[in-house]
């Protein structure tokens, strides 16, 4: 990725200087939350950690609490800068720590090259934090320092620039092995590099089944051989082998896999050449790779390459490793960061990458479609799933191995991950547990699409639901195969070709006469897969329809009107959107079927609406929306919504709702209470119906794209069957969870 230095200097300057600030995370607003905040209360919670020490993770910050501590004497590929050159570095390293994993950092950068004041600093630290992050600290110093702390402290301490590389290219090395078909026990390995980084990678490697005679290790020096005096350390000396190769060049004929770890430009194309057949090929230095992958495949096109750069395929990024280990490792308060719980990241890591790839992480990279192969041999940096992975592995592995002081129920522990991503992750995992439950036919129209095939196989592959895609079975199977998805239960159905046919148009016709549609007609509609879908949910050969990824709105619900219509006690259908904010979950409704609904339609859109929500679970609190509040403004408009507040009463009693209201008197809980205190809103509503169309769509979108919140929709409520329409362009991901939404409703109807 290209920059130029103004705007690097720009970035880090502009606005609040720096990458991180410290947040509260309690209220402070007045002289009682000084008070406990503060003197006196404080000291509550001092005794209590003073009678039992671990109880300061239940009163302080220290169990999500990490220290990134670097002397600057390696930083990045700048070399020994110092600590205070190495600040912008470390600050972007707390940044990731806090985007990937919820993790906070202190960044400390400690003013002195001598490894003695960097242990000792660790250790008084120790009160202070959860576990210690090293970083950009030379070999062999680093080595020292880190074995060093893992002795005298009890909390995790873990030199990235040692572990993360070997993590990561780990799980990279055992999938391109599996790729080009060769065992990890007879491969030979050549790295370029000696230092902490490259000595950790052989070592790990070695855990990982490689054998240690068959790695030649290189330096500046040139290979390090039994018996070589010239720039040796101990470390160094674990991998001195009796051998009479000399140089890289030497070292590199008929080599399998090439690791490096040094500068840029030490490989030539000429020196790949002679690498043994199916060659994997990981050159890591940054920001120049020893070799760039175009120069390897001008020699050999049968390489597999992978990279530290973000430009090329199969980056070798060190963010893939660190922030979930720690966040595993924190989580059961583990004492250290042993072994079994870095090979458990690397074989996570690897097992993620032969899963399917949610294409909203393919965009992110610019790519259409993504599967394991030569080109994705690890997950990308951003793929969200990481966290649920990496994390629980590494939790998992220090539990096993005795390193944890707490212990995990799995399945709870990735749903509390899933919040940490954000509540709409939370959510739906709560509805697609329950789809699991009572899995339902789901029929999906648009079968030949890609994104719709991907989906299906994900909503089998993890038991939400059975689906069914309707198109031509020649394509299917073409797209399926071509992006290598298996079709193994999911069921085709081809409308031009169906045996029920017949069927199907006798229903139609018979239901749409009256509105002048003829046999031949309703043979004709059932062409289009919407129609065919929606008879189909109507005469129970399937249990709900989802669609909509390459269609207009209109175009998607009005063959399911026509065909299944509204339930005859909601009289009419309206659309709901979920909103979810990093705090908070908001419904809005009607935002995408009913124009200027009277007080009667109102009454229903809020009573369908709160009904959707009971189903998912949470207690409906309804603000029926306006200019005006509580009459404050005699208008026909505002005094439609207050009709529709009374027959909504009058229907359910047992219901919170209010009106008519403005939006900030319906989500200010202050407003409320001081200015309208008889209000049925006690707390701030989660369900707002809005007087109009173009009100509810303007808000919802506004909501979606200024107010950060993630929308998940529209979801159609009122309808006499489950159907329910995607927005057009839906990713996969959007598929799998409205098809999740259309399982739940379809068990509640049951």
């Amino acid at each position: 990725m290209s920059y130029n230095r103004e705007d690097a200097l720009a970035y880090h300057e502009h606005g609040r200087p720096g990458k991180i600030a410290v947040v509260p995370t309690k209220p402070l607003n007045n002289q009682r939350d000084l008070s406990l905040a503060y003197s006196p209360g404080v000291a509550e919670p001092c005794l209590a950690i003073t009678q039992t020490a671990d109880d300061v993770y239940r009163y302080t910050s220290r169990g999500n609490l990490v220290a990134v501590v670097s002397n600057g004497t390696a930083v990045l590929g700048l070399g020994n800068i110092g600590a205070l050159a190495a600040k912008p570095v470390m600050e972007g390293k707390a940044n990731l720590f806090k985007q990937f994993a919820d993790l906070d950092v202190f960044d400390l950068e400690v003013g002195s090259e001598n490894p003695d004041d960097v242990v000792r600093f660790c250790q008084l630290l120790e009160p202070t934090v959860g576990g210690i992050n090293l970083e950009d600290i030379r070999a062999p110093d680093c080595f020292y320092i880190e074995e060093t702390l893992r002795r005298t402290l009890r909390i995790p301490v873990f030199h990235d620039d040692q572990h993360g590389t070997a993590i990561i290219s780990g799980a990279a090395l055992l999938n391109a092995l599996e790729i080009v078909g060769k065992e990890i026990d007879k491969v030979r390995v050549v790295f370029s590099g000696a230092g902490a980084a490259a000595i950790s990678t052989a070592e790990h490697y070695v855990r990982l089944g490689v054998r240690r005679e068959n790695i030649i290790m290189c330096d500046r020096a040139g290979v390090i051989y039994a018996g070589r005096e010239e720039a040796m350390d101990p470390y160094k000396a674990r991998f001195a082998v009796p051998t009479s190769l000399r140089t890289l060049a030497e070292a590199l004929v008929g080599a399998d896999v090439f690791v490096g770890l040094s500068v840029g430009g030490t490989v030539t194309g000429a020196m790949v050449a002679r690498m043994a057949p199916c060659p994997i090929i990981f050159a890591l230095a940054n920001p120049t790779p020893e070799i760039l992958p175009d120069e390897v495949r001008a020699v050999r096109d049968d390489a597999i390459i992978a990279t530290g750069r973000s430009d090329y395929p199969n980056q070798v990024n060190n963010v893939l490793g660190f922030p979930f280990i720690f966040r595993g490792a924190l989580d059961v308060r583990a004492t250290q960061i042993n072994e079994e719980m870095k090979m458990a990241a690397t074989r996570a890591l690897a097992a993620l990458a032969k899963e399917d790839v949610p294409d909203s992480v393919a965009k992110l990279y610019g790519l259409s479609s993504v599967s394991f192969g030569r080109e994705y041999l690890i997950p990308f940096p951003f793929d969200p799933r990481v966290l649920l992975w990496v994390a629980p592995a590494v939790a998992w592995a220090a539990v096993a191995s005795g390193a944890a002081h707490e212990f995990i129920d799995l399945e709870a522990y990735q749903a509390e991950l899933e919040l940490r991503l954000g509540r709409a992750r939370g959510v739906m995992r709560g509805l697609i547990s329950r789809a699991m439950q009572n899995p339902k036919r789901v029929v999906l129209p648009e079968g030949e699409e890609p994104k719709v095939i991907r989906a299906a196989r994900i909503l089998v592959d993890d038991g939400i639901a059975h689906p069914i895609l309707l198109g031509n079975r020649e394509t299917i199977a073409a797209t399926a195969r071509a992006a290598g998805i298996s079709l193994d239960d999911i069921v085709i159905e081809d409308p031009s070709s169906s045996t029920r046919r017949e069927q199907y148009a006798t229903y139609l016709w018979e239901r749409r006469q009256r509105k002048g549609l003829s046999l031949a007609e309703a043979h004709q509609r059932l062409y289009n897969s919407n129609y065919f879908g929606s008879v189909m949910v109507a005469l129970g050969h399937a249990d709900a329809l989802v669609s909509g990824v390459n269609m207009h709105y209109p175009e998607t619900i009005r063959p399911a009107l026509e065909v299944i219509g509204a339930h005859p006690k909601a009289g009419l259908v309206s659309g709901l959107y979920m909103l979810v904010f990093e705090r908070h979950v908001i419904f809005c409704g009607d935002t995408t079927v009913n124009i200027d609904p009277t007080a009667e339609q109102l009454a229903q859109i809020g009573h369908a609406a709160a009904r959707l929500v009971r189903t998912l679970g949470i207690e409906p609190r309804v603000a029926m929306l306006s200019f005006s509040n509580f009459g404050s403004v005699r208008h026909p408009e505002a005094e439609r919504v207050a009709r529709a507040v009374q027959l909504m009463r009058q229907r359910d009693p047992s219901l919170v709702v209010d009106g008519e209201m403005q939006a900030d008197t319906a989500l200010d809980e202050q407003k409320l209470h001081s200015m309208y205190p008889f209000s049925a809103l006690t707390e701030r509503a989660n369900v707002l119906i809005f007087p109009n169309l173009s009100a509810g769509n303007i808000a919802y979108k506004l909501l979606e794209h200024l107010g950060g919140a993630t929308a998940i929709g529209p979801i159609l409520v009122g309808m006499r069957l489950p159907v329910h329409v995607l927005e057009a362009g839906a990713d996969v991901q959007d598929i799998v969870n409205m098809a999740a939404v259309a399982v739940v409703d379809a068990q509640e109807r049951k």
